[in-house]
């Protein structure tokens, strides 16, 4: 005899019981990791502005570092870097549930590579006299955000789930491929845009009062980006539901 729930009469595992329970999106209470994550965002703000030397050369601009090189590191290596082991594993084990989890690395990426993107320009401006340069390091920048951007447009794009899955985890690997080449264009070309300061092989290059904050920064836009992640894909798993639901 099948088990029939209290709250919504139905049986026990049907289509409204899954999307109602916790793990696809319903939230009681506060979320521990998107306040933490918060907190962390705000500390590293105050110190950056308030308890870290200005830079010699570049002026209090420079402190737009410690937003624009956490952002650039979540967005391209961690989000385009899971977006590209979710794309693969599901070209190879076709979960659904991995698919979920490129479309939400991909949807918080951009949003991150886009603070990139925005931020940039302002440090150029100060730096370079400059909002825009077309050199390497900024352009392939802009042609990652585009393609990911045109991997979400392809999801909408594709009403069959099977096919839209397949096809996104093509786009989303061939897309991550670009990461490497982004990050060794300094190296490559001749450009504005400066070589690592962290990232660096050898030494950081940064006094440790700067680096301690640039340390702050990481954890607080890694604890920001996997709150979000968390949020969509617990969004995009009860939208699923949904779907299934409608069309069973």
């Amino acid at each position: 005899m099948a088990m029939v729930s209290s709250t919504t009469g139905r049986p026990v595992g049907s289509a409204p019981d899954a999307a109602a329970s916790p793990l696809l999106g319903e939230h009681h209470g506060v979320d521990l990791l998107m306040s933490a994550a918060v907190i962390a965002c705000v500390a590293a703000v105050v110190r950056a502005l308030f308890f870290t030397p200005v830079d010699a050369m570049l002026g209090a601009v420079q402190k737009i570092f410690y937003l624009h090189v956490p952002a650039a590191v979540v967005g391209l290596y961690i989000a385009c870097g899971l977006l590209a082991v979710s794309s693969i594993m599901y070209l190879w084990i076709k979960d659904d549930r991995i698919d979920r989890l490129a479309e939400s690395s991909a949807e918080v990426g951009l949003v991150f590579m886009g603070i990139v993107l925005t931020t940039g320009p302002i440090w150029g401006r100060s730096s370079w006299g400059t909002w825009w340069a077309w050199e390497a390091r900024l352009t392939s920048t802009l042609f990652l955000w585009l393609l990911v951007l045109a991997y979400l447009v392809l999801r909408g794009a594709v009403e069959s789930q099977e096919s839209r899955a397949r096809l996104s985890a093509v786009m989303g690997s061939l897309a991550a491929l670009l990461v490497p080449f982004i990050h060794l264009t300094v190296k490559l070309f001749r450009g504005m845009h400066p070589e690592p300061v962290v990232l660096a092989p050898e030494k950081p290059k940064l006094p440790i009062e700067m680096l301690t904050t640039f340390g702050m920064a990481m954890v607080a836009f890694l604890l920001l980006f996997f709150a979000l992640l968390r949020m969509r894909y617990r969004w995009t798993t009860m939208r699923d539901a949904r779907a299934a639901l409608l069309s069973a």
